[in-house]
């Protein structure tokens, strides 16, 4: 059996899980240059789930894009945290309900017996942090893939 290829999934939505790091690495992967908005935000503590919808930069459709001479595109996605016992935020006014950001990664820190916290940092220094009983990530598309709208690949100038 051959292993799988980034651009297998390239005509179905994405359904992703993350149980282990190495899971982590490939959501981060898909939701890098991500967009969203405060609104778009949802933590509900007593289900322990945290939540945000995004507009994420359809990575694994930007060689075929280019290819056929086509615009690039953005699919809605629910990134969904469960386990989550605390949310903490920097950078971001949750006051703001225009509010858009743009994520550029998730990664975990381990504590201890499984727990550790879910990091989603945001472009501007931007974070936000989530205190989880274990690691239990996953990553859905929601919607039909659509033009993106400035129509160039997500890019990050050196610092």
């Amino acid at each position: 059996m051959a292993d799988a290829k980034f651009s297998d999934g390239v005509e179905q939505a994405l359904r992703l899980k993350a149980e282990t790091v190495e899971d982590l690495e490939v959501i981060s992967t898909f939701i890098q240059d991500a967009v969203g908005q405060n609104t778009e935000i949802s933590w509900l503590a007593k289900k322990h789930r945290f939540g945000i919808l995004l507009n994420r930069f359809r990575w694994e459709d930007k060689e075929k894009a280019e290819q056929q001479g086509r615009p690039y595109e953005r699919v809605q996605s629910m990134l969904v945290v469960d386990s989550t016992l605390k949310v903490s935020a920097q950078g971001l006014d949750p006051s703001d309900k225009d509010m858009a950001f743009e994520l550029l990664s998730i990664s975990f820190e381990a504590g201890e017996d499984g727990a550790g916290q879910v990091i989603l940092t945001l472009a501007g220094d931007g974070t936000i942090a989530l205190d989880v009983e274990c690691m239990d990530v996953t990553l859905r598309d929601v919607s039909r893939p659509y033009i993106a709208r400035s129509s160039q690949v997500p890019t990050h100038p050196d610092e």
